[in-house]
């Protein structure tokens, strides 16, 4: 297993969009933001990955750009649950099983 220090920052959806869907299209986050109807700093917050990608900004992203909210969101959680591993892995670690709860 790699070392920690060695694994690659996991990846904000907000890059996605920018580099994606945003600089393809020739748009800004502005302007991104204009067609969302939606202010302006939510759109630059969240291509700087100062904010995650909620259900209501993922619906209007699949209207504007086609790419499903589920994939969005997909984005989004895979994201939180990569930073969560990060940061709480040793004490999630710690946790006994209990076994096998599926049969």
């Amino acid at each position: 297993m790699p070392d920690e220090a060695d694994l690659l920052a996991p990846v904000h959806p907000g890059e996605i969009l920018l580099e994606e869907f945003i600089k393809p299209h020739g748009l800004s986050a502005g302007r991104t933001a204009a067609r969302l109807h939606l202010a302006r700093p939510r759109i630059e917050r969240l291509v700087r990955g100062q904010t995650p990608v909620t259900v209501d900004t993922a619906l209007r992203l699949e209207r504007l750009f086609g790419a499903s909210a589920q994939f969005w969101l997909n984005l989004q959680t895979r994201y939180d649950l990569e930073v969560a591993k990060r940061a709480g892995g040793r004490d999630v670690g710690a946790i006994e099983p209990i076994g096998d709860v599926a049969g």
